[in-house]
Parts: C-alpha cells; sequence; structure tokens
C-alpha cells in the first residue's frame, strides 16, 4: 500500500512544517525485544530470560526467545527500515551475546551479527546508533550482585569497548544506557522489571552505578576513538507537575522530578546529586556508594542527551484516604490523573508536557543538544485480512507528539532529532506480547511485517519536511 496519508490538524501540519530539512528522523528497537535466537551462536541468558521465566512476572508466561526473530531476518528488516525514508536506526546490542557471563573475551558470532547489521545499514543510506546497555544484563552478573554492585560498572566499561573496538570505523553515535530510571526502579525496588528485587536501598545504589558505568564507558570510548564519534546516554522523562499549590502537593511533585529526573541530570550534566534529593533519602536511611572521583567520571561530557518521553503526571502528597506517609512511613507522592484519553498502556496522552519538558532541558541544562531517542504509543489495533491496521490513535499521537517537539523548537529547545518507538510490534517486557508500539503489524505466528498507516503517515511527513 502506497496511499499518502495526512491526518494532522492544519496546527500541528504547521509545526511540523517549521522542523529544518536537516532534523534528523529515525525508528528504534531494542535486542531482547526483538532478535530471538536466545540460545543461538554463543549468547548467555539475561536477566530478562531469567524473569520471563518466573511465574507470575510476564503476562500469559511469555519471552523473548523468539520475538520478532530479527535475528534471522534481520536483511529484510533493514529493507523495511530503508521504505520508511528514515535516515538514523537506533538497535541496542545485547551484552550477553558479547559475552555470556559479562566477562572475558567477545563472543565472534554476537560481534559478527552486529557487524553485519552496521553494513546493512550503511549501504541503505541509514546510519546507525547503537544503544549499548537495553536492559539485558547476562544473568551471571546479576548473580554477582548485579548493578547495585560496583564492579558492574566495570563490567560494563569492558563490554562496550569490546562492541566500540568492533564497530567504531563505521558507528557515529554511541548510546551507552537506555532509561538507567527503569533499570534502577522497576527493576530493583519496584520489582515490575527484571531482575524482579524490591529493595529501595539496592535501587539507588544501582542508580549510582548505572552512572558511573556510562561514565566509564564514555571516558574509554573517547579515548580510543580514532574518528569523530558522537557519545550519549538515554533517560526517560515526563514533566512532574503539581496536583495543587498546596505545600504538600508542591513537595511530591519535587520528590517525583527529583528521582525521575534530576537524580540523573544532574551528575550527568552538573557533577553533582541533586542536595535535596540526598536529604531525603538520608531520611530514609540511604546513602549513594559515591566514592571520590566518580562524580567527575560520571560527568565525563557528552555530546547528545537522548530524551524517551511517553506521558506526564501530576502528584499529591495526600492520598485517597488522607494520608501524608506510606505504610513505611515515606512521604507519599500520588499520581493524580489529569482525566485525558489514554493509550493501551493507561498512560495519559499528554504532548504539551512534551514541549515543557524540551524547553526546561535545554533551559536548565543548556550546551547538550536533544534528539528524541522513545516517543510511541500502544493501541489496540486491529489487523486486516492483509495485515493491514488503519491506526488513526497512533497516527494521531505522533503527530500531537511531533508537533509537540517542533514547538519547543520554537521556545529555543535544540532538539535535532526523532525516533519513533518502535519499528515494529515486539515483547513488550512485562506485558509479553499483549501491548503494540510498532509502525510495523508484526503476526508473531508467521512473522509477516506488514507497515500500518502510521509507518506510511510517517514515510510521507519526513518526505514533506526534506522536500519542502
Amino acid at each position: 500500500m502506497d496511499t499518502t496519508v495526512t491526518l494532522e490538524s492544519a496546527e500541528e501540519a504547521a509545526l511540523i512544517a517549521s522542523l529544518p530539512t536537516e532534523f534528523r528522523w529515525g525508528v528504534a528497537t531494542s535486542a531482547y525485544q526483538i532478535e530471538g535466537a536466545h540460545e543461538e551462536d554463543g549468547r548467555g541468558p539475561s536477566i530478562w530470560d531469567t524473569y520471563c521465566r518466573t511465574p507470575g512476572m510476564v503476562e500469559g508466561g511469555e519471552n523473548g526467545d523468539v520475538a520478532c526473530d530479527h535475528y534471522h531476518r534481520m536483511p529484510a528488516d533493514v529493507e523495511l527500515i530503508r521504505s520508511l525514508g528514515v535516515d538514523l536506526y537506533r538497535f541496542s546490542v545485547s551484552w550477553p551475546r558479547i559475552q555470556a557471563t559479562g566477562r572475558g573475551p567477545a563472543n565472534a558470532a554476537g560481534l559478527d551479527f552486529y557487524d553485519r547489521l552496521v553494513d546493512e545499514l550503511l549501504r541503505s543510506g541509514v546510519d546507525p546508533w547503537v544503544t549499548l546497555y537495553h536492559w539485558d544484563l547476562p544473568q551471571a552478573l546479576e548473580d554477582a550482585g548485579g548493578w547495585p554492585a560496583r564492579d558492574t560498572a566495570y563490567r560494563f566499561a569492558d563490554y562496550a569497548m569490546l562492541v566500540f573496538d568492533r564497530l567504531q570505523d563505521r558507528v557515529r553515535t554511541w548510546t551507552t544506557l537506555n532509561e538507567p530510571w527503569c533499570s534502577a526502579m522497576l527493576g530493583y525496588y519496584e520489582g515490575r522489571q527484571a531482575p524482579g528485587r524490591r529493595n529501595f536501598a539496592d535501587a539507588m545504589e544501582a542508580v549510582h552505578h548505572l552512572l558511573l558505568g556510562h561514565g566509564l564507558a564514555a571516558q574509554r570510548m573517547r579515548a580510543a576513538a580514532t574518528e569523530p564519534i558522537e557519545l550519549g546516554i538515554t533517560l526517560n522523562m515526563g514533566t512532574a507537575m503539581a496536583a495543587s499549590e498546596s505545600l504538600a502537593d508542591q513537595e511530591a511533585a519535587r520528590r517525583a522530578d527529583g528521582l525521575g529526573a534530576r537524580i540523573y541530570l544532574d551528575p550527568l550534566l552538573r557533577g553533582q546529586y541533586p542536595g535535596d534529593i540526598l536529604d531525603d533519602l538520608s531520611v530514609r536511611g540511604v546513602k549513594l556508594p559515591v566514592v571520590d572521583g566518580d562524580l567527575a567520571i560520571i560527568s565525563e561530557p557528552i555530546d547528545v542527551l537522548g530524551v524517551n518521553y511517553y506521558s506526564s503526571h501530576r502528584f499529591a502528597g495526600v492520598d485517597a484516604q488522607g494520608r501524608t506517609e506510606d505504610a513505611d512511613g515515606n512521604p507519599i507522592s500520588e499520581p493524580v490523573p489529569f482525566g485525558r484519553p489514554v493509550t493501551a498502556m493507561d498512560w495519559e496522552i499528554i504532548p504539551e508536557g512534551f514541549t515543557e519538558l524540551l524547553v526546561r532541558l535545554s533551559r536548565e541544562y543548556p550546551g547538550v543538544p536533544l534528539v528524541i531517542t522513545e516517543n510511541g504509543a500502544a493501541f489496540d489495533d486491529v489487523a486486516d485480512p492483509s495485515g493491514f491496521v488503519a491506526d488513526q490513535d497512533r497516527t494521531a499521537y505522533l503527530s500531537s507528539h511531533i508537533a509537540a517537539v517542533a514547538a519547543a523548537r520554537q521556545q529555543g529547545a535544540d532538539v535535532r532529532g526523532y525516533f519513533a518507538w518502535s519499528l515494529m510490534d515486539n515483547f513488550e517486557w512485562s506485558y509479553g506480547y499483549a501491548k503494540r508500539f510498532g509502525l510495523v503489524h508484526v503476526d508473531y505466528e508467521t512473522q509477516v511485517r506488514t507497515p500500518k498507516q502510521s509507518a506510511l503517515w510517517y514515510r510521507d511527513t519526513i518526505r514533506k519536511v526534506r522536500g519542502r
């Protein structure tokens, strides 16, 4: 199907049309969500392989053993990427495919796969954007302590160099970590993602060691680079608003913003942790495991900050029962719905929060260019007999959010590119295969890929911006 799709409002269309012709466009994926081949060619088990096999952790007991079978279908998937007219493809490298146990020399077969992928992309006119860590920690490293253990940061830097040394001659842009908040908070505190731990102190140690691993890898990659490169990290963020002007609600929003954004932004871009959050942690009996010199490593200059945005939130400091503290005696930061339409993830659709976030980042943390490394939405897709999905809801979401990026640029935000999440439907972590974010529909029984209406709209939007 090759019909031009136009569904955006006139206001959104005008904003999107204001994007410069040099603005960069891409699609994104992650290794565990699409590759499959979980026991092939020397790949070892990751924390997600283990988590998926733990009863009750993933909807339907599903896993990423096969996923989208991208490991075997990579050349056709690259052709699919090329057909969308994008100039960037953001993918992650599977750490246990490179080091089965997270230590030792590189697995040649693992590196060979990404070597072929990079070459295939470049032949197709698509620049590769490598993410070194998208949550698939080798299980052996989790057994040795995981991210709460300082040694994991050094193991990550060693792994990063194995990949960098092999691909740096053809890859210009490198992201160390994807969404360390999810790794730390969902993985080690809330237990809703791998490895499924529930310990706040562990989560805070993980925060610091994830950032330390980023800094160690960035320093070593910068020193070893033989060509100009761009180094960055990707953070997932929204706008944390107070539900009212009450002091309790203002404090709730401050805490949410502190643990959701500033605890990462400040050490990365200012060389220090936010003092108010350190005070909050102290009240809870938690101290970040900072060693002299760590913050200088973490604040190694970066060339780009990746921003993943899906929604914004507002917070109250009092719950529905009038309590200001939870069962453990910690102050409450209770999400309060805006009453806006939601996606299939039950995430409210708040595009103006996207604009606010980007303007804030450029104002409070100037000098670092921004790229939207993930933005998209899951909806309850219904495919016709040919596999085509007329996903007007997703198309509208993309239109409103790309327009929000353009609006932020008009207000001074230095945003230079946008990646739609995701290239195709895939394994959606704890939700199994129940949630579909893809621009491309995947029939998981046949592995047939079919571009949705949103994919055609995205392709045509890129053409319009470039061709005016």
